[in-house]
């Protein structure tokens, strides 16, 4: 049986080749930006001054949506993430064995951006997203980062998602499943998407969200405590250089 390959993003029969350029002149071109660099920034701190993370810390046996037993610490619902306790053993290390905690996904994630032609030039779809760990409350993110299972509410709805579900119109042209860090993540997992829509899709978003070329992503990469590694990890992989 002949082995089915999988064109690469470069390949000329990948979707993303045909955008290549277009994404190139956006990391090139200054002045078609929708938002200057100084309005990006004004908007990203005056949501950190609005926005407040309260954390507590409490008994794991208080947690009441939390299933306890000697092996894991799990939600009722199988929502969200799984805490497994694992013993390793590797010969080629300082410390040959040991024991500790690791996170396991639920199920394979989102993480994805949408892109759009603004004055010519494709802008990205920035989120600023809260996180615990963050450390400024505010991070950077891509257009959607979840879990799509664990939000099944529609107090918990993900804004855009439905446009990486194939709900609404958009063309994908990167959708790769990439494996996470594996030293603190047990198979974890992540669908990394890039779709591309068209002008239908509005200028005015949400509050928390805003429009940015490839550039300017660019030079936020440069300083810390703005975009966070899913969004890094994303626009490393649709980079053209």
């Amino acid at each position: 049986m002949k082995k089915k390959s999988t064109p690469s993003r470069d390949s000329v029969f990948s979707p993303f080749s045909k955008y290549k350029d277009e994404i190139l002149k956006s990391l090139l071109i200054e002045k078609k930006a929708q938002f200057s660099y100084e309005e990006i920034i004004s908007w990203f701190t005056n949501l950190k001054s609005m926005t407040d993370l309260q954390i507590e810390r409490c008994n794991i046996s208080e947690l009441s949506d939390w299933v306890i037993t000697p092996s894991s610490i799990s939600h009722r619902e199988n929502k969200y993430f799984e805490i497994l306790g694992v013993s390793s053993r590797i010969g080629s290390r300082e410390v040959t064995e040991w024991c500790q905690p690791i996170v396991r996904q639920r199920e394979t994630g989102i993480i994805g951006f949408i892109i759009r032609k603004i004055n010519s030039v494709y802008h990205l779809l920035v989120q600023a997203k809260i996180e615990p760990g963050n450390f400024d409350v505010l991070e950077m993110a891509p257009t959607v980062q979840c879990i799509t299972g664990s939000y099944r509410n529609p107090e918990y709805s993900v804004k855009y998602l439905e446009y990486f579900l194939g709900k609404k119109k958009g063309t994908v042209i990167y959708d790769v499943l990439q494996s996470e860090e594996g030293g603190r993540f047990y198979h974890e997992q992540n669908r990394n998407i890039v779709v591309v829509v068209d002008d239908t899709f509005p200028l005015t978003v949400d509050k928390y969200f805003t429009w940015m070329t490839f550039q300017q992503a660019k030079e936020f990469i440069k300083f810390n405590n703005y975009f966070n590694i899913e969004a890094r990890g994303l626009l490393t992989c649709i980079s053209p250089v």
